[in-house]
């Protein structure tokens, strides 16, 4: 599976991670099922952006993109998206690039102009595939601006002359740096050879970006990827989440504020596919939720260990095999991660209803499920019996009297007496339950 990356010359937004989590839960999933995944994602570290900033800032563009992919994988981390096979960089690979565009050249599908190399779109079979149109219908009000060399609007540089105050490498036609549409086709078909499997990142890139790799592939006679998957936006009212657009909020200070935990749910709430909004309101919804994935996970002593289970063997770990069953269904249609999120939530009232009226083996064989497959989604649940200090132990136990009793107003200054100790207390039919 190959997932185009960031562009990094700023702080990533949190459309760059419904990406990184969407693909994560695709990722995640394949492997529950038993599947291996050579997963790349790259990173674009040479582009116009960074030069931008790096130009306006008086620093070099490699400095920038350094910053900046820290950020990147720093967010990363805090969302618990598992770090991908290969990383490659656009700058490690422009020799290759370099190979591939004079191989177009020689074939005769690209040509060179006065500010660079462009691919001629009109010599690709079936160029439009992923935009859904025709060439002719994509070439329908688009024209070439005067001065411009290109035969076609719809050309795009392979590689881009030098100007001053780039960064350049040296090439056959002279010194300069390859287009950004160049660098993924290139990487995914040298670490994954041709016909991989998956070809995936935002809806955005479908069209030109995943258009003009697919382009190159077909010049150069290479099969590419088998299937496309694209994720919806994040959007912000009417409007979609983008760093040019100004409406956007940085991973890290969604991350500074909420579980990282909480954005995945959210997500995991709609289809990949489906835009989704993300407000105070709709992070707030998910942290609700996901404190009664945890608040089970507790009652239970379950955490990582079971949410490690492969779907083979799932039921040996005491998971409910009807309930698996369901997940796969819903997981193998697109998926649906709303539909098995439902699903998930009953097992939560399944677990806590046997367990409140005696039904040990119920409620266990449900929590466990839920922890599973939880797990599958990428959603790690923070359970486990926490160690509670001796002092903490005598409240507890007085506030249970003291509930008992019906003395309310003694258990109600208990609890605060608790919560002053950086405990967080729960009521449950066995009693008050603390965590931290």
């Amino acid at each position: 599976m190959y997932v185009c990356g960031p562009t990094v010359y700023d702080v990533p937004h949190i459309g760059h991670g419904r990406f990184a989590l969407a693909f994560d839960v695709l990722r995640r999933y394949l492997e529950f099922c038993g599947l291996e995944v050579d997963y790349v994602s790259n990173v674009t570290d040479i582009d116009d952006k960074i030069i931008a900033r790096a130009n306006a800032e008086g620093r070099s563009s490699s400095e920038v993109a350094s910053e900046f992919e820290a950020a990147w994988w720093e967010a990363v981390d805090a969302l618990d998206v598992a770090r991908p096979t290969h990383d490659p960089h656009a700058t490690a690979y422009v020799a290759q690039m370099v190979e591939t565009i004079s191989e177009l050249v020689d074939r005769g599908v690209a040509y060179e102009t006065s500010d660079g190399v462009y691919l001629s779109v009109e010599k690709v079979p079936g160029y439009g595939l992923l935009a859904r149109q025709s060439l002719e219908s994509l070439r329908a009000g688009e024209r070439v601006e005067p001065g411009e060399e290109k035969r076609s609007p719809l050309d795009f540089a392979l590689w881009k002359k030098a100007k001053p105050g780039e960064p350049t490498w040296d090439s056959h036609w002279g010194p300069g740096r390859p287009g950004w549409h160049t660098e993924c086709v290139v990487m995914s078909l040298d670490l994954l050879g041709d016909g991989f499997d998956i070809h995936g990142g935002g809806i955005d890139l479908s069209f030109p970006h995943h258009e003009n790799e697919r382009a190159q592939a077909v010049a150069l006679g290479r099969e590419f990827a088998q299937h496309w998957v694209h994720n919806g936006h994040v959007r912000v009212g009417e409007a979609k989440m983008s760093k040019s657009l100004g409406n956007f909020t940085s991973l890290t200070e969604l991350l500074e504020s909420t579980d990282g935990r909480a954005y995945r749910l959210l997500l995991l709430r709609s289809n990949y596919r489906s835009p989704v909004e993300v407000t105070p309101e709709t992070i707030a919804d998910a942290e609700e939720a996901l404190a009664r994935l945890d608040s089970l996970a507790r009652r239970f002593g379950l955490g990582s260990e079971v949410a490690s289970t492969k779907l083979a063997d799932a039921e040996a770990a005491g998971a409910d095999p009807v309930a698996l069953s369901a997940f796969v269904e819903h997981m193998d249609d697109d998926l649906d991660t709303p539909a098995a999120l439902a699903d998930i939530f009953d097992m939560v009232r399944r677990a806590n209803t046997s367990a409140d009226r005696g039904d040990e083996a119920g409620a266990d064989t449900a929590a466990i499920t839920v922890t599973v497959l939880c797990g599958a989604l990428g959603l790690k649940l923070r359970g486990g019996r926490e160690e509670i200090d001796p002092d903490s132990a005598v409240l507890v136990r007085e506030r249970d009297a003291a509930r008992a009793s019906g003395d309310w107003s003694r258990a109600d200054l208990i609890r605060e007496q608790l919560q002053g100790a950086g405990w967080v207390v729960e009521d449950g039919a066995e009693g008050t339950r603390l965590h931290r």
